[in-house]
């Protein structure tokens, strides 16, 4: 199996599955337990948090929760914000984001705030001019995120967070991290000082799936969203998933020490099937091209064909894809950030998302590129839009309607 959809999940990481083992049988004590056997549980959940929060350039440990993903950190952050701000009804965010944040919004429109979704261009490049006429004096908060998780496109956060601590010091902003965790440098107390909230999840980085991260940046108005014990300072009531954590500190403190090298691999080994397809293949384009990306990421458009067949055909093969449309969840309607990007109708049925990581090697970018020119052609031959015999677009063909006279 080739698998090239680490923007779906990526696999738990052999070191984190061996530090996260003694916790289930051997160390299995709750954390808020009061005897001695409970006490190295407790250290290690904190020396996790403390390796995190390092990690992320945060001023406090305290300043990190932990939750079961990133949707719980962004609910907890977004409604936690309503909550303790009540007389703040508008929200800005964009028109590509998770449906994490994306569904949210819709949400709370239906009960009455107002909500701005910022537009983009046709290579994902937010439009920074709206963004700006957008801030009212009564935005409560702005929720945008780092990195598309589509098209890989990195939004300008630095800026745009300045920006809006600029215009109103009181306004919010939540960073939606999870895409960009460990594969592009955050630093709270340098390039990130104007986020006040940021969302990740362990299992896009090699941690398991169930386990996550919301960082709250001390003295931020935010209600506790999960209500119930004393955990978490209070914050997040339920009992720490004690496995969970010790193995998504484990997946951070790998990431750390292999950084700049796995990164620089994966850029290379990413442009080199984006040159290769684009070579190989005519009609084809890279969605985000002309926008910073993340290094892993590739979301290729292949004209006048079907996303969902390409898919069939590379899973076939032993190759994991996903599709820049959302046929494969049984819709017919297509991606909505490629539509919001305004990528052409004969484009955005038929993109394809490829996502690396550290475990990519190159024999396998070298199999898809030997394939994947070979499904295209074989699914074009398939299509009414293509002329096989002249290897290009059909010409439209122009109809002439038939017309009934009466005598």
């Amino acid at each position: 199996m080739i698998y090239l959809d680490n923007n779906a999940t990526t696999a738990v990481a052999p070191e984190v599955r061996d530090a996260m083992a003694p916790f289930f049988c051997d160390e299995y004590f709750n954390p808020s337990s009061m005897y001695d056997a409970a006490k190295p549980v407790k250290h290690a959940v904190e020396s996790a948090r403390e390796l995190i929060a390092q990690f992320l350039g945060a001023s406090y440990t305290s300043e990190l929760l932990f939750t079961s993903c990133a949707t719980e950190s962004l609910n907890a952050a977004i409604f936690g914000a309503i909550r303790a701000n009540p007389e703040r009804r508008h929200l800005i965010t964009t028109a590509v984001e998770h449906p994490a944040v994306l569904e949210i919004g819709k949400e709370l429109q239906r009960e009455g705030f107002e909500v701005s979704f910022i537009g983009v261009d046709r290579q994902g490049n937010l439009n920074l001019g709206e963004f700006v006429r957008e801030l009212r004096s009564d935005t409560l908060l702005v929720a945008i995120m780092h990195a598309n998780n589509e098209t890989g496109v990195v939004f300008p956060i630095e800026r745009l967070s300045r920006v809006v601590k600029e215009t109103d010091p009181s306004i919010l902003f939540l960073c939606d991290a999870t895409q960009s965790m460990t594969k592009i440098p955050i630093q709270l107390n340098g390039n990130f000082r104007n986020v006040d909230m940021l969302a990740f999840s362990g299992h896009k980085f090699h941690a398991p799936k169930g386990i996550g991260g919301l960082y709250l940046r001390r003295g931020t108005r935010c209600r506790t969203f999960l209500i119930g014990g004393h955990q978490e300072l209070g914050r997040r009531g339920g009992t720490e998933n004690v496995p969970y954590i010790i193995g998504m500190a484990k997946a951070v403190e790998c990431a750390a020490g292999n950084h700049a090298d796995d990164q620089k691999r994966i850029e290379y080994l990413r442009n080199k099937l984006e040159n290769g397809i684009v070579q190989k293949i005519s009609n084809v384009e890279v969605n985000g091209s002309g926008a910073e990306r993340m290094p892993n990421t590739l979301n290729i458009a292949v004209h006048y064909i079907e996303g969902e067949g390409i898919l069939y055909q590379l899973s076939a093969l032993g190759i994991c894809a996903s599709s820049g449309s959302a046929c494969t969840s049984g819709s017919l309607e297509p991606s909505h950030v490629l539509t919001a990007m305004g990528v052409p109708f004969t484009a955005k049925h038929g993109s394809v998302r490829f996502s690396l990581s550290r475990y990519t090697v190159e024999s396998e970018i070298d199999f898809v590129l030997d394939k994947f020119p070979e499904i295209v052609a074989r699914l074009r031959r398939l299509s009414p839009y293509w002329d096989q015999a002249a290897n290009k677009p059909r010409e439209p063909q122009h109809v002439v309607p038939n017309r009934t006279h009466s005598s």
